[in-house]
């Protein structure tokens, strides 16, 4: 596959996230833009507002064979420089994209939300 081609489809991935997060978060374009391809640091980029609402790096791969430490080792990299959690966005053809999270992390957010909706208490 070109090189172009491959920018193509990692691009593809990074707007669909935006688009997600925008529309999750109540946000703007402004707030919530796509790396440009080739850029270094994280792929989803945030401003002041979007990072309180979604304090999260996002590093994306739309790939067909990815080695997932690998990857996931550059969000953790890309989301300490930002002061971020890091959150790896995962695709390839015909399939619906993954996060891939700390699992720690995603038990808290999981508390978190439970505790939100009433059905648990903290003691």
């Amino acid at each position: 596959m070109k090189s172009s081609s491959c920018k193509a489809k990692g691009r593809v991935l990074q707007n669909w996230v935006c688009a997600i997060i925008r529309r999750l978060f109540h946000l703007s374009e402004h707030d919530v833009k796509p790396a440009i391809m080739g850029e270094s640091g994280i792929d989803i980029k945030l401003s002041a507002e979007a990072r309180k609402r979604f304090n999260f790096a996002i590093e994306c791969k739309n790939v067909e064979k990815i080695n997932i430490w690998e990857a996931w080792e550059q969000a953790k990299i890309n989301s300490e420089k930002e002061a971020l959690i890091p959150l790896l966005f995962i695709k390839r053809n015909r399939t619906t994209p993954l996060m891939v999270l700390d699992a720690e992390q995603g038990m808290c957010l999981l508390h978190e939300l439970a505790y939100l909706k009433g059905l648990i208490r903290d003691e």
